[in-house]
């Protein structure tokens, strides 16, 4: 089996404007939008730490401020903490941050698409296979989804590996699509990509979700700057051209997943992860049956 390079490093793309949500993220970022009560995008953070990844960089645009202060010290929040012996807040507060320099910041000053964002934050990255984290979807499960498909990119000799899950066939002209191949455990190996294919021209229902596993290659791709569907640079479109020159492949995690980019996905989202919470479950199921849910 070939060695695989571990993966260190995570690219984050938090430069939307999350129009969906407006009113509320007219100041908030979307990403910053709390799941009971810690923002989507420290969800992904903790995935990403799970797995190994030690290094991040975030690619914001304008307005996306608060979520570089919310992975930094507040120096006097945390000192009103201590007076108060509010250890456990405190703690919380303190293990959440990313260790000191492992977490950077670029600017996408152009809404060219994912491609785009990945693309920014390659001198980040540099020569390394790198992840990929869309904070919108919100994986839930023990491992987590990132260490399920980490260690499947060892199992089947590195390459690239995409996130993908079983859709409604009417559902695929959202979605990247993949053309199976043969199966390795949770790992479909891919014949090619098709970005938001008509239903009835869909080769499976296999469709990408907001995870990779990606080689440095994918930046001579993306560096072409070729724009695919809506105008877009398109990492579909870029990883799509690496198939047949490395190994390639799909895994199916065993978490939940959750599109906290749509409203209704967002509240199932909370209330999912709120009925996992010893602190909070038993009151929401109170507050549930109450409401006849």
């Amino acid at each position: 089996m070939p060695y695989a390079r571990p993966v260190r490093k995570a690219v984050l793309p938090v430069a939307g404007l999350g129009t969906r949500f407006l009113p509320v993220t007219k100041a908030i970022p979307k990403e910053m939008l709390p799941v009971v009560d810690k923002p989507v995008v420290q969800y992904a953070v903790e995935e990403a730490r799970e797995a190994g990844v030690e290094q991040f960089v975030f690619v914001t645009g304008r307005g996306k401020t608060v979520i570089s202060d919310h992975f930094d010290h507040a120096y006097e929040l945390e000192s009103q903490l201590r007076a108060h012996d509010k250890t456990a807040e405190l703690k919380g507060l303190l293990e959440m941050l990313p260790p000191t320099g492992s977490v950077g910041f670029v600017r996408q000053q152009q809404p060219l698409g994912l491609g785009h964002a990945v693309w920014c934050a390659r001198h980040f990255i540099g020569d390394e296979p790198f992840a990929v984290l869309l904070p919108d979807d919100l994986l839930v499960g023990k491992p987590g989804g990132l260490a399920q498909m980490v260690e499947a990119y060892h199992r089947v000799g590195g390459g690239c590996i995409v996130a993908a899950e079983e859709r409604p066939r009417e559902e695929t002209k959202r979605y990247g699509v993949v053309d199976p191949g043969k199966k390795n455990g949770n790992a479909t190996e891919v014949k090619a990509l098709v970005e938001k294919p008509d239903p009835a021209k869909a080769p499976s229902t296999l469709c990408i979700i907001g995870r990779y596993i990606l080689q440095p290659r994918i930046f001579t791709e993306l560096d072409k700057q070729e724009r695919g569907a809506g105008g877009e640079i398109q990492l579909t479109d870029a990883m799509a051209r690496l198939i047949g020159q490395m190994p390639f492949h799909a895994v199916e995690t065993t978490c939940a997943r959750f599109d906290c980019g749509d409203k209704v996905g967002f509240l199932k989202a909370n209330i999912a992860v709120g009925l996992q919470r010893p602190d909070i479950a038993p009151a929401l199921r109170a507050v549930l049956k109450e409401m006849g849910i």
